[in-house]
């Protein structure tokens, strides 16, 4: 076998060759389980051992040499065809590209965030809660028992192999927080609460809501309504004027309805509230003779809704980057 030859046949063939097909061939034609190399490596069986060295040692040789040159073809190809299409479709590769947009805070998360922030700058803490909650805490706790007419305002999606439930409302942190600190206090809970109800322009079967809780000595009715006012005209930016209906909650005694008017604009229902019940204290571990507070919970959805004229809640949750890129 003559292998200098050999070697001198494959390198001209290879240095004729213009594209990958062609070149796949000399592969196989040389290197493949039938090429030329390996029928030589399979005659070695039949040799002598000192044959065997000599001609196994040159076949190897010449097989690393023949990758070697197919390798450094192939890049040359590849690097030719890349050329020709570049100037073929004419692409500056020195422009720069389409810039990314950039994204930006959903709506509700945008709200979510301005809240917090007025509130901490008047002493609130952010706390949160489980979404999945115990009947106790959800609605025992609050003063809400088993049978209670007030329960079919919160209905709500039951885990029932757990016995659980998904909050109806971000009251049951109120319980939790109290029965672990010692007032006084002031914490908001922000988060998602779920109502099982048909869904319409106004109500969704989940939604966004801000729970609020302040206690002291000495916390009356007159304390809730000037930090309500005061969150409601930082929120909207303008001077506002609130009003407080009396209203029902078991949570709460008394309890009031709290409504807003822009300027001269009409009365618009944002929130309800109360001073803590008794009953709630007592749940908590707290002497209702020592200590007295408000509560309230506000809408997260509602503040959106009114802050951009949204007219339809379920646009929050739809996924359309048309009503979304808007903010």
């Amino acid at each position: 076998m003559d292998f200098k030859d050999l070697k001198t046949k494959v390198q001209k063939e290879i240095k004729t060759i213009k594209d990958l097909n062609d070149l796949d061939k000399v592969f196989r034609n040389y290197l493949g389980k039938k090429g030329e190399i390996t029928k030589i490596f399979n005659t070695l069986k039949n040799l002598s051992i000192q044959e065997r060295k000599k001609i196994g040692k040159q076949a190897n040789l010449l097989k690393n040499e023949i990758e070697k040159n197919i390798k450094e073809k192939s890049e040359e190809i590849k690097e030719k065809i890349s050329r020709i299409r570049v100037e073929k479709e004419k692409i500056d590769i020195t422009r720069p590209g389409i810039r990314i947009k950039s994204g930006h805070l959903h709506p509700l998360t945008q709200v979510k965030r301005d809240a917090e922030e007025i509130f901490q700058s008047m002493g609130f803490s952010i706390i949160e809660g489980p979404d999945v909650e115990t009947e106790n805490y959800n609605f025992d706790a609050l003063n809400i028992p088993k049978e209670h007419p007030a329960r079919d305002m919160w209905d709500t999606f039951w885990l029932k192999e757990q016995n659980l439930l998904l909050r109806t409302h971000t009251s049951p942190v109120q319980v939790r927080y109290m029965e672990k600190h010692n007032p006084p206090l002031r914490i908001i809970v922000p988060g998602r609460v779920f109502r099982h109800e048909a869904t319409d322009s106004s109500h969704e079967i989940q939604f966004y809501q801000i729970e609020g809780l302040m206690i002291d000595k000495k916390i009356s009715a007159a304390n809730f309504k000037a930090i309500i006012e005061e969150f409601l005209r930082r929120f909207f930016k303008t001077e506002i004027e609130i009003r407080l209906r009396p209203s029902f909650f078991p949570f709460t005694e008394p309890s009031f309805e709290i409504d807003m008017k822009k300027g001269t604009g009409d009365w618009l229902e944002m929130m309800g509230a109360g001073m803590v019940h008794p009953n709630v204290f007592k749940a908590a571990g707290y002497n209702p003779k020592n200590w007295q507070g408000f509560a309230f919970g506000i809408g997260l959805d509602r503040l959106a809704m009114l802050r951009y004229k949204i007219n339809d809640v379920r646009l929050f949750h739809s996924s359309d980057l048309r009503f979304l890129k808007q903010f």
